[in-house]
C-alpha cells in the first residue's frame, strides 16, 4: 500500500517536472525583441544595452562620432535623411547585422564598410553612388544587398565573393554590362536588374543554381544566351521593355518556370519548346509583332494567364482552347475581322476552360463569360 501511494506520488513529482521544464524552454524560445532606440542621446546613456537604432527620417546630415560606442548594436536604421558620407567610426560596430542607409545623399560608400564583417543586411538604395569599391566582396555574411536607385556603370569582380548573398537588388542604376564573376553567387535567389542599359548577359549567369527569381525588365537586350537554360529553380523571369528578336529554344528547360513576361519587346515568333514548360501560370507577350502562335501552345495545361494584347493576330489560335486552366485571357487591339468577332462567342462555348475574364478590343474591354 505504502509503495503504491510513493510510486503515485513519484509520478506526480515527475510529470510536475516535465511541465515546469517543458515551460521554461518555451520561455526560452521565445525571442524577446530588443527595445528599437529612437534618440541616439538617449541610447548613449547605456550604450552597451543598445541593440536597435532607429534614427530614420530624422533630418540628419552627419553622424555624431558618438555613434561608435554602441558596441552590440544590431540593427542601425538611417533611411530617410540628408547623409553624405558615412564616419568611419562606423567600423567600430563589430555587431551589426543590419544596416539601412536608403534614401540618403551618399556618392561613395566607405571603404571601412569592409570591417563589418557580421553584416547580414546593407541597404544602399535611392542614393547617388557611382561606383562600388572592391571591399565590398569583404562582407563575407551578406545575404541581402540593395543598391537600387543609385547611377552604378559597372560592378567590381569582388561582387562575386559574396558567398551568401540571397538577394540583390540592382534595379535603376546605368549598368551596361555584368561582371562574369556574377556566377560565383551560388546561394542567389533573387536578382533584380531591371531598368538598367544591359544590352547582353554573361553565359555566366546560368550558373546560378539557386536563382528563382530574375528580372530584367526596361533593358536593351537583343538576345538571351542559351546557358539561361541551366536555371533549373527559376520560378519568375521578367523581360519586358527590351528589344528581344528571338528567344532561345532552350527556354523551353526552365521546367519549374511559373511567370515569364515577354511584353513590349520585337518578338514575331516563339520557339515550339515553350510547350514545355508545364508549370507556366503567366505568360505575357503584348505588345509584339504576333500573327500567329505555335500549336504547341495547347499543351501548357497549368496556364491561367494569357496576355496577346496589341501583336497582329487575325484569328483566334485555335491553340488557345485546349488550355483547360486559363482563366484569363487578353486579346486587345490585334486584327481581328469583324466577322471574326461575331465568331468568339461560339469558340469560347466550344472550348476546354471557363474563362472568369476576357478582354478583347474595342468589342469587349473587358467581357465577362460563363460567369
Amino acid at each position: 500500500m505504502n509503495f503504491r501511494i510513493t510510486l503515485n506520488y513519484l509520478q506526480k513529482i515527475t510529470i510536475g517536472l516535465l511541465f515546469l521544464i517543458n515551460l521554461s524552454c518555451k520561455i526560452q524560445a521565445e525571442e524577446v525583441e530588443p527595445e528599437a532606440y529612437q534618440d541616439l542621446t538617449k541610447a548613449l546613456q547605456n550604450p552597451l544595452d543598445v541593440r536597435v537604432l532607429d534614427l530614420s527620417e530624422q533630418k540628419l546630415k552627419a553622424l555624431p562620432k558618438k555613434i561608435g560606442q554602441l558596441k552590440n548594436l544590431q540593427e542601425l536604421n538611417l533611411d530617410a535623411n540628408q547623409l553624405t558620407t558615412i564616419l568611419k567610426e562606423i567600423e567600430q560596430l563589430k555587431n551589426l547585422q543590419e544596416l539601412n542607409l536608403d534614401a540618403n545623399q551618399l556618392t561613395t560608400i566607405l571603404k571601412e564598410i569592409e570591417q563589418l564583417k557580421n553584416l547580414q543586411v546593407l541597404d544602399f538604395g535611392s542614393n547617388q553612388i557611382t561606383t562600388l569599391s572592391q571591399e565590398i566582396g569583404q562582407l563575407q555574411n551578406l545575404k541581402v544587398l540593395f543598391l537600387n536607385n543609385n547611377q552604378l556603370t559597372t560592378l567590381p569582380k569582388e561582387i562575386g565573393q559574396l558567398k551568401n548573398l540571397q538577394t540583390l537588388n540592382l534595379w535603376n542604376n546605368q549598368l551596361i554590362t555584368l561582371p562574369k564573376e556574377i556566377a560565383q553567387l551560388k546561394n542567389l535567389q533573387e536578382l533584380y536588374l531591371s531598368e538598367n542599359q544591359l544590352m547582353t548577359l554573361p553565359k555566366e549567369i546560368g550558373q546560378l543554381e539557386k536563382l528563382q527569381e530574375l528580372n530584367l525588365w526596361n533593358n536593351q537586350l537583343i538576345t538571351l544566351p542559351k546557358e539561361i537554360a541551366q536555371l533549373k529553380n527559376l520560378q519568375e523571369l521578367y523581360l519586358s521593355e527590351n528589344q528581344l528578336m528571338t528567344l532561345p529554344k532552350e527556354i523551353g528547360q526552365l521546367e519549374k518556370l511559373q511567370k515569364l513576361y515577354l511584353n513590349a519587346n520585337q518578338l514575331t515568333t516563339i520557339p515550339n519548346e515553350i510547350a514545355q514548360l508545364q508549370n507556366l501560370q503567366v505568360l505575357f507577350l503584348s505588345y509584339n509583332q504576333f500573327k500567329t502562335i505555335p500549336v504547341e501552345f495547347g499543351q501548357l495545361k497549368n496556364l491561367q494567364e494569357l496576355n496577346l494584347d496589341a501583336n497582329q493576330l487575325t484569328t483566334i489560335p485555335k491553340e488557345i482552347g485546349q488550355l483547360q486552366n486559363l482563366q484569363t485571357l487578353y486579346l486587345r487591339n490585334n486584327q481581328f475581322s469583324i466577322e471574326e468577332k461575331k465568331g468568339f462567342e461560339s469558340f469560347f462555348q466550344s472550348a476546354k476552360f471557363t474563362l472568369n475574364k476576357i478582354s478583347f478590343s474595342e468589342l469587349f474591354s473587358p467581357y465577362s463569360l460563363f460567369g
